[in-house]
């Protein structure tokens, strides 16, 4: 319930309880009748709420304050208090917690199509075990239009500072991509390859919740030289 709803209700409380006017009312409990009946006018900004939906779909660890600075990167103007009301307003901070069944029917904008090689990349991890049954993890990076592969990194323990050297290494032998597909996983939504993102100008495309067929070209890759 807002305020003017609250503060509605408590004029109308002190009416009835002692049976005076509202002018009474009023001065008894220090509220302005102009403040009484004071309605908000608010510009909704309904393209700013679609972005924000459209970013929070696809960065579902993301949370408000990182959709701000995203939203501020691509030059929308608004305040943290602004950006947390209308995230509250849209219910995206339960957005994890939705059922699979409502998770399926989110439409996504369309996919950047490769035209060149260079232009996307692909990556994810694979894991598997040594015969004495320790584990390690591979990262793949493919090149989307020519399924070429442009990096196998193989570790114990690869986080997202391995994934960032990997791809600065990369980008000094073929140049930065437009876009990159990558999984939700922590190493791919952290902070650490949102700025490398944003210092090379590449848009990060991430995978739907429960969408595994968005990354296929590197999931097929991987898949093609297991075993």
């Amino acid at each position: 319930m807002g305020r003017p709803a609250l503060r509605k209700q408590a004029v109308a409380y002190v009416m009835g309880h002692y049976c005076i006017s509202q002018r009474r009312a009023c001065t008894l409990i220090k509220l302005s009748r102009s403040t009484l009946y004071y309605q908000p006018v608010r510009d909704p900004r309904p393209e700013l709420r679609l972005r924000m939906k459209e970013l929070a779909q696809t960065r579902i660890r993301y949370g408000y304050r990182r959709l701000h600075v995203l939203l501020k990167r691509e030059g929308w103007q608004l305040g943290r208090k602004q950006c947390y009301r209308i995230y509250r307003e849209e219910e995206l901070q339960l957005r994890s917690k939705l059922p699979k069944r409502r998770k399926m029917v989110i439409q996504r904008r369309q996919r950047f199509a490769a035209t060149r090689p260079g232009e996307v990349w692909s990556m994810d991890f694979v894991a598997d075990q040594f015969g004495n049954g320790g584990k390690f993890r591979i990262l793949t990076v493919v090149d989307v239009f020519s399924r070429q592969a442009l990096a196998v990194d193989a570790g114990l323990r690869l986080r997202g500072e391995h994934v960032v050297e990997t791809l600065n290494r990369l980008v000094r032998w073929h140049g930065a991509p437009k876009v990159v597909f990558a999984d939700n996983g922590s190493e791919f939504t952290g902070r650490l390859m949102d700025m490398w993102a944003y210092h090379h100008g590449v848009r990060l495309d991430f995978s739907r919740p429960g969408k595994p067929t968005d990354n296929s070209f590197v999931d097929t890759f991987n898949g093609s030289h297991q075993g």
